[in-house]
């Protein structure tokens, strides 16, 4: 059995009285690629944030690698393995792609000398090798500013990787992207997931089609569900969700034929990140 990179132990996060996460568990092993969805007001932007410390919990605990990181700030969090890409991509666009990966390398340096000192032979095949893998060895000395919203995607997540996290976090990778960008940003992150631990926060279900190997679904701050997607879209709790119909169907059409009947109920004007 694989070992727990994260454990989420009974976590609550008050604000005001209102319970963003409320008696929240959740685990996942080293290694592993997990996908969370959930309707609006279910807590997966809360949940990002007591996990890198932007959000200390009220009551409970988060454990990575069997730390627990109550009393770390987010950049001590950062440097003990935590990485995170919010929905927005955040690159230098006056820089390449290069430059932008060579000073995500160099994470703890400052930014003239990085940028106008030699670069290690070392480290210039590292940042070769993100670029391969990113898809942007071609464009690796264009200004980012010209590369295309998927394009800026990748050289985040690559800027990430670029700074050896042990677990990375990742919101909504695919939000305006095109058809083509969506597939790629998937066989992205299946590649990473080879030797990285990932928690995917997602609502194009045909993106969590691609990519997930388990689901958890969150509902008003708690796990309500975790499984295949197979699993999760014939959930009855799941459907019930989604589209405001009881657990027990009156005419008894199963619970797979009807989330296929209506498409809207896993779609992106339903489940979008709180």
């Amino acid at each position: 059995m694989s070992a727990k990179i994260l454990v989420i132990d009974n976590i609550t996060v008050s604000f005001d009285g209102f319970k963003a996460l409320n008696n929240l568990n959740f685990s996942m092993d080293a290694g592993e690629l997990r996908v969370i969805i959930g309707p609006n007001g279910a807590g997966k932007t809360t949940f990002l944030d007591i996990i890198t410390g932007k959000t200390k919990p009220t009551e409970g605990q988060v454990l990575f690698k069997g730390r627990n990181l109550r009393s770390y700030s987010e950049h001590q969090i950062a440097q003990m393995g935590v990485g995170r890409k919010f929905q927005t991509p955040r690159v230098y666009l006056n820089l390449t792609p290069r430059e932008n990966l060579e000073l995500s390398c160099n994470h703890r340096k400052a930014v003239f000398p990085t940028l106008f000192s030699k670069t290690p032979s070392a480290e210039r095949r590292t940042v070769a090798g993100l670029l391969e893998t990113i898809g942007l060895i071609h464009k690796a000395d264009m200004k980012a500013n010209l590369l295309s919203h998927g394009e800026k995607q990748w050289l985040e997540i690559g800027m990430l990787v670029a700074q050896s996290p042990d677990l990375l976090l990742v919101d909504e990778p695919v939000a305006g992207l095109t058809d083509e960008e969506t597939m790629k940003t998937g066989e992205l992150l299946l590649s990473l997931a080879e030797s990285h631990s990932i928690i995917v926060i997602e609502h194009d279900m045909e993106f969590v089609r691609q990519i997930a190997r388990k689901v958890t679904v969150l509902h008003q701050g708690s796990v309500l569900c975790e499984g295949t997607i197979d699993e999760v879209q014939s959930n009855p709790r799941v459907i019930e969700v989604y589209l405001g119909q009881p657990h027990e169907a009156e005419d008894n059409i199963p619970v797979s034929a009807k989330l296929e009947e209506h498409k809207t109920s896993l779609s992106a004007e339903d489940i979008v990140t709180t």
